[in-house]
């Protein structure tokens, strides 16, 4: 028989949205200064709703067999008072009404499906606040602590309020214990409301001739030894690649960081943020043996440096961090304004005329096939063409075409790719007979939807350079770096590569770009970048890294307006001189390490990574993309879902003949024009919980939003990157967006399921999850717009729930309006990207005969009634086949790319 599972198991730390519940109207902030607290639980154990500043609500969720429901289960809370433990029996929650949503079927067990028991108690809260959780089946039992049933610790609770900031110090030493007081301090306004900001530089020697001055500083450890409890990194996990890193009360890292938060017991946060690429100086982060943060500084040029680190103060982690982020923008934008020719180069390029709109457009929101999983390594014409023609018979229509790695030619030097050169612009010729224009003509003939074809290369020719031999290096000045990584690794060849010279990487790039534009390529994907960080000479780092960022980046404007993919490209330099800055359009640049489909291991870590990552990538001036995947794979759902959240685009990389046609539809859509588009979130897509750790079995919440803000939509991709199935309550707060005076309906995207209408501020918002192994599921939260029957005072609830059937369908919609007009109607006016099954909540639905009260329009026609229906899921939502009617009323696309829908409805 199955045991009984909480909500959460091994040791997790599940970051909760407390809600003020008002008992008249909502007090204000002078009131009650800790209305906006939150409070955190370490693990997640339960949900908890604040009542008051002392006062909150437990509420634990016990599953077990039916079987076994209705035996008195009894469940007990114990909770820290200093060092006194107080135990407070729990109970039953047995009002349907007042106990969470599920939007998902139970689990199922070995003996059948799970039956859900919740159980409450009001909780008094004197911090710090430690606490766990038994139960047993009835009294004659033996209790059972849920630490030894599921191996969990003790909980933690945190709770914070808002401080005031003339309660803030401007001392940054009051808040970092250990801080060196010879370090240069500086306390700044920030641009972030409710935060402190501090800069602190260090001196750095100069480097000597070709070697780099390497020193490495005490910094100090924010709040001290046992002040904080917990802390999150991003590390450089290798060379092109970050990655996340969680811990509790001792600072402990094993690669070097580029940014760093800490929780205080008492819920502030302070984040640190290491600025590279300015002035030849690149700073991470360390730590010592007493768990103390290090700084890492390199400095590369021929005169003294400084090191720069920002620290910020926060209520919350997402103020902090912003407050960090922003302020070393305006620190890089000073120190490139006086390098003088590549602003203006930059400037003199920014385009915004309608045709580069289009271009965005496509390019961002366009469904893109890459050929490196899907085709393999040595690429030849006819694999190439073979595959679009595969997708041309399939009616997949993709926008754009990556030809990813091995068109080149290369000189197979070495052992290894990492040996091989680049010899020549032309592609490999006895792959490509014809040359690569006719490859390329060829694509667009066999497949008419592909609007823009791409090529692969990396930012020094090829993962070795070039060949010393070949016909580029002939052509252009070249000089010999050698490479750090390779003589740690001990590679062949020393570790040596020939690359173009200084004086030449924009002559060269800008041949090279116009040969590519002659052979019909209007967009590149640029990998390896990180090669750059690998030079070990102070002066070709000096002399190379800003000359080939800064040429790639005008090159690539000039030649293919936003249309490149910036890949391998997560170092510091990168980071900060070319992805940070917010001259041009933003640039699609990979947010991780690759999508690996033979490595089963790797599937829940690149999408917890890619969560964790867009903590730091959203404030760069970029789109992240999450890598291409395959829609015939175990994992393809998974990576599907996490996809469409993400914000940035839909790339597969399908074998020829191997899709799954119902995935793609639930990604993509297709417009009046007979394109196929995406549906991206207007924000992207980030973890809501950064100090979870990846193995303490908790889910991955990835929070994201779409729309104007307050009548938007907030979305969350839930999934289950542990090995068992978990389940999880999850407040409404939680939702990216959501506003207290506002009622939401949330819907489940897998089930279909809505829930009632809500409120922030009820204790009762809770949404419960519940996943299997490399389970995954979107939820939005979708505002109501209320209108009130004063003659029968009754009010009807009306939202857009944009496409129902695609994981992303509230990013479907362009523009909402839903007003009443004057002859007490409501009338909803939308836009849509694309075709498809419009849903509309309406909290009357199943009073009133729709058929006679409702009608919809399309272009001015009259939608048939028959292409209408009340959703099998919701007897609340009203589903509108678009695309069917579309095509009924043989309508066609007029200037626009949109389609427009009109509904009134006559609530009475």
């Amino acid at each position: 028989m199955t045991e009984p599972t909480f909500i959460s198991g091994a040791d997790g730390n599940e970051v909760f949205q407390a809600k003020y519940i008002p008992k008249q109207k909502p007090p204000t902030a002078l009131d009650h200064p800790s209305m906006k607290a939150y409070i955190s639980t370490f693990p997640a154990l339960g949900q908890i709703t604040l009542i008051d500043k002392n006062t909150t609500i437990f509420t634990a969720l016990l599953e077990i067999d039916s079987s076994r429901a209705s035996e008195p289960w009894q469940i007990s809370l114990w909770h820290s008072e200093g060092s006194q433990w107080q135990e407070v029996p729990m109970d039953p929650l047995r009002d349907e009404k007042a106990q969470p949503t599920a939007l998902q079927p139970s689990m199922k067990s070995e003996d059948g499906h799970l039956t859900r028991l919740y159980f409450t108690t009001p909780l008094a809260i004197h911090l710090p606040t430690s606490f766990t959780v038994k139960f047993r089946s009835s009294p004659d039992h033996a209790w059972k602590w849920v630490k030894d049933h599921q191996g969990t610790f003790d909980g933690t609770i945190i709770m914070k309020s808002v401080t005031s900031q003339d309660a803030i110090s401007s001392e940054l030493k009051d808040y970092v214990e250990g801080l060196d007081p010879a370090f240069k301090t500086k306390n700044y306004r920030s641009q972030s409301p409710g935060t402190t900001l501090w800069t602190v530089e260090v001196p750095v020697e100069a480097a000597d001739g070709e070697k780099s001055t390497i020193k490495e500083v005490k910094f100090g450890l924010p709040w001290g030894q046992g002040k904080f409890s917990r802390w999150f990194a991003l590390i450089r996990i290798w060379s092109p690649w970050l990655a996340p890193r969680q811990g509790k009360s001792v600072f402990g890292l094993d690669k070097e960081a580029v940014t760093c938060s800490f929780l205080s017991n008492s819920g502030k946060h302070i984040v640190l943020l290491a600025i590279s690429g300015v002035n030849d100086v690149m700073t991470t982060f360390k730590n010592d043996e007493g768990g103390n943060v290090v700084l890492r500084i390199r400095n590369d040029g021929t005169g003294e440096g400084t090191s720069q680190v920002l620290v910020g103060l926060g209520d919350d982690f997402e103020s902090a961090n912003a407050a960090v982020m922003y302020h070393a923008r305006g620190i890089v934008a000073a120190a490139q304004t006086t390098t003088g020719e590549v602003q203006k180069e930059l400037e003199a390029l920014k385009t915004g005329n309608e045709q580069t709109k289009v271009w965005a457009e496509n390019w961002y929101d366009g469904l893109t096939y890459c050929t490196w999983n899907a085709l393999g390594q040595r690429l030849t014409e006819d694999k190439i063409l073979d595959a679009v023609e595969t997708l041309a018979k399939n009616k997949i229509n993709v926008t754009n075409f990556i030809i990813d790695d091995n068109w080149q030619a290369i000189d197979y030097r070495g052992h290894g790719q990492f040996q091989h050169g680049w010899s020549e612009f032309e592609a490999e010729r006895e792959a490509f007979p014809n040359g690569l224009k006719h490859t390329v003509q060829k694509i667009r003939e066999k497949q008419p939807s592909i609007q823009h074809v791409a090529v692969w290369h990396a930012i020094l020719g090829y993962w070795g350079g070039l060949d010393p031999e070949g016909k580029i290096a002939k052509t252009y000045k070249t000089v010999e770096v050698v490479r750090e990584d390779a003589l740690r690794r001990n590679l062949p060849l020393g570790g040596k590569m020939t690359v173009v010279a200084k004086e030449d990487v924009p002559r060269f790039y800008d041949d090279f770009y116009k040969f590519l534009s002659a052979s019909g390529i209007d967009a590149v994907k640029t990998d390896a970048q990180f090669m750059l960080d690998t030079f070990e000479s102070a002066k070709a780092r000096s002399d190379l890294i800003s000359t080939y960022l800064d040429a790639w980046t005008i090159s690539t404007l000039r030649h293919f307006s936003i249309k490149a993919i910036s890949c391998m490209s997560q170092t510091p330099q990168i980071l900060f001189h070319s992805q940070l800055p917010n001259t041009t359009s933003p640039l699609l640049v990979r947010n991780s390490d690759d999508f690996f489909p033979e490595i089963p291991t790797s599937h829940p870590w690149h999408i917890w990574t890619n969560a964790h990552n867009a903590l730091f990538t959203q404030h760069l001036n970029v789109i992240p993309d999450w890598d291409m995947f395959q829609t015939v794979h175990e994992y393809s759902g998974f990576h599907a879902a996490a996809r469409c959240v993400s914000g940035g685009p839909i790339y597969i990389t399908d074998v020829p003949g191997k899709h799954d046609f119902n995935l793609i539809n639930q990604m993509t859509g297709p417009t009046p024009r007979g394109k196929t588009v995406i549906f991206r979130p207007s924000v992207m897509g980030k973890s809501l919980d950064q100090y979870n750790g990846y193995d303490d079995e908790n889910l991955l919440l990835v929070g994201t939003y779409h729309g104007r803000a307050v009548t938007g939509t907030g979305m969350i991709g839930a999934f289950n990157v542990s090995g068992r199935p978990l389940s999880e309550l999850v407040p409404l707060s939680k939702f990216p967006g959501v506003v207290e005076a506002q009622l939401y309906v949330v819907r489940a995207h897998n089930s279909g399921m809505v829930s009632k209408p809500m409120e922030v501020v009820d204790k009762s918002s809770l949404i419960y999850i519940s996943l299997e192994v490399r389970g995954y599921d979107i939820l939005s939260a979708y505002p109501l717009r209320g209108f009130v029957d004063e003659k029968h005072n009754e009010t009807t609830w009306v939202a857009n729930l944009g496409l129902l059937g695609k994981m992303a369908g509230a990013a479907a919609v362009v523009a909402t309006q839903i007003t009443k007009l004057g002859n007490g109607k409501i009338f909803v006016d939308t836009n849509l990207k694309a075709l498809g099954v419009l849903g509309l909540y309406v909290s009357n639905l199943p009073e009133i005969s729709w058929q006679d009260r409702m009608m919809a329009t399309i272009s001015g026609k009259v939608v048939p009634v028959h292409t209408m229906s009340v959703s099998s899921t919701s007897k609340y939502v009203l589903e509108i086949d678009v695309e069917k009617a579309w095509k009924e009323l043989d309508l066609e696309a007029g200037w626009s790319n949109e389609v427009e829908i009109k509904i009134h409805i006559n609530p009475a």
